[in-house]
């Protein structure tokens, strides 16, 4: 096995931190005891803390992404659609520290609605907008902007992970899941033909 090379060290250093304690932990000196180089070492390869933050949220887009894709399979349209909003949940539930990082805190590099989605800059919503799409175009789904409805799925699965992680609700994990999931076979009801 090859050994990771100063970048790896540096981007698997600071993701254990955001991992571990959030975003705000995460400092160039921090990273750099983390993985026994000097802090100076880490320009060499990150402009500045914001750049290896952008860094690490990029390859965990893409790797959520590729495994949201994977499980996208499903002969049953709605069946993978549901699985790809309980892939949210788990995320979120999972990694809550990365996922604050990833959608609940401003930021200047953030996508934004409509058109760095609708331009497919967003490798996680790009998964589920091409399942609406194709849900429309087979019939299934009201005729409506993939996006648009994307979008929506999104606020749903949003809203709900934010107001259970600050504990607006009196369930505990399984129930608020059965909840969760409950709660899109109400929108897809809205959505389907």
């Amino acid at each position: 096995m090859a050994h990771p090379n100063t970048q790896q060290k540096i981007v698997e250093a600071a993701r254990r931190i955001l991992e571990r304690e959030g975003a705000a932990a995460v400092s160039m000196r921090r990273v750099a005891d983390a993985a026994g180089i000097t802090p100076m070492a880490i320009y060499r390869h990150f402009a500045n803390r914001e750049a290896l933050l952008k860094h690490i949220s990029d390859e965990a887009f893409a790797a959520v992404a590729q495994q949201w894709l994977g499980q996208a399979r499903h002969p049953d349209l709605m069946h993978s659609l549901l699985h790809s909003m309980e892939n949210y949940l788990d995320y979120a539930l999972r990694q809550p520290h990365l996922f604050d990082y990833n959608f609940s805190v401003s930021r200047d590099d953030a996508r934004r609605f409509p058109d760095d989605f609708r331009d497919r800059q967003s490798p996680t919503l790009n998964v589920i907008a091409d399942l609406l799409a194709e849900g429309i175009r087979l019939g299934l789904l009201r005729d409506g902007d993939p996006w648009d409805l994307a979008m929506t799925l999104w606020a749903q699965a949003h809203g709900l992970i934010a107001l259970y992680r600050a504990g607006r609700f009196s369930y505990d994990e399984a129930r608020f899941r059965a909840f969760y999931l409950q709660s899109f076979g109400v929108l897809f009801d809205g959505i389907k033909r």
